[in-house]
């Protein structure tokens, strides 16, 4: 199994969210390994596109970027747990502190250059912009004073009261720059866009809304093996179930690929392959290592080829509820990973 990686959609989709963000320099959200597609060779091409701030969650995935990025534009997003303050001023990467609790780890580590999370709506992680921020705050080297919107991707009147609020909480804290848009807040245009933005899974090929449609390009193509074409008769059944039976003789092929792959159980009998322009359907339930399709569309096709799912992420994300994060970041690491730039 394989995925394919496209480099080149890759900048260009980072370009384009660059150049949506106005004023403001796009960075990349690279944690979850670069979201699933491998945290390394993201940052290698993004860097050499002038791409300068990188996002992460863990103290371990900035260690496992060491020396790939500049230290000083290394955030990591969930801040300084107990017992996290060496790794924190190991010098790989800036935490971003998200409560009162980690400012006082912080500053009893000795301090230094650091970011702030400021809770605007989401009551996730962050200092509540009702607290006293400003003495919170006070004193703190901040490069990134930033918030996160949570409805980014909807038309809904949170987001500008979440922007009424980081602008209140901007007056009382300083900081270097100041940071709001995620991929889907770019598309809402100039207020939400600050000084730099986070692009996450716009820079892989997902699509958080319409508005960005137009501009981003697939990186991902899901490639696997034939292991096996089978001769099915009218009545046989397939798969786990029976759920799928054969209402005339056909011609079907074995998949190594399944649901421990990230290939999910919810495309049994919706989901399809490709070959050229032939749309090759599941046949029964997706199984663990397995999956069968219908090679009726396809008569040249026999065991040992290559054969692309086709998984458009907007468009499995409609057919089966499942998000196009899920789909990216679930992806299992059995898959070799080929960039082609």
């Amino acid at each position: 199994m394989r995925l394919v990686l496209d480099g080149g959609a890759l900048v260009a989709n980072w370009r384009a969210l660059d150049r949506l963000s106005g004023k403001a320099s796009a960075g990349a959200a690279v944690k979850a390994d670069g979201y699933g597609l491998g945290a390394s060779e993201v940052v290698q091409r993004l860097s050499k596109a002038g791409c300068g701030d990188f996002f992460v969650a863990h103290w371990g995935e900035a260690q496992a970027l060491a020396g790939r990025v500049d230290p000083a534009r290394l955030a990591v997003l969930h801040g300084i747990a107990p017992g996290e303050e060496a790794a924190a001023r190991a010098g790989f990467a800036v935490p971003v502190l998200n409560s009162a609790e980690q400012i006082t780890r912080w500053r009893q580590a000795g301090g230094g250059r650091c970011h702030v999370m400021i809770d605007t709506g989401m009551s996730r992680l962050g200092l509540d912009w009702r607290e006293n921020i400003a003495g919170l705050c006070a004193g703190l080297d901040v490069d990134l004073c930033m918030s996160h919107l949570a409805s980014a991707d909807e038309d809904s009147a949170q987001n500008a009261a979440q922007l009424q609020r980081f602008e209140t909480v901007r007056q009382s804290v300083q900081a270097a720059r100041y940071s709001f848009a995620n991929s889907a807040g770019i598309a809402l245009g100039r207020d939400y866009q600050f000084d730099c933005t986070r692009p996450g899974l716009a820079l892989y090929g997902g699509v958080p809304c319409d508005a960005l449609a137009k501009h981003v390009s697939p990186v991902m193509r899901l490639e696997t093996r034939i292991l096996q074409v089978r001769h099915v008769r009218a009545g046989d059944s397939i798969g786990y179930g029976a759920t799928y039976v054969a209402r005339h003789d056909m011609r079907t092929a074995t998949l190594a690929l399944g649901y421990a792959d990230g290939f999910k159980r919810a495309l049994s009998s919706i989901g399809a392959f490709r070959h050229g322009d032939a749309r090759l359907p599941i046949l029964g339930r997706v199984s663990m290592d397995l999956t069968c399709i219908d090679l009726a569309a396809a008569p040249d096709l026999s065991e040992g080829d290559w054969i692309a799912a086709d998984l458009v992420l907007p468009e499995v994300q409609a057919a089966t509820g499942i998000s196009q994060y899920e789909w990216l970041t679930q992806i299992g690491r059995r898959f070799d990973r080929i960039w082609v730039d």
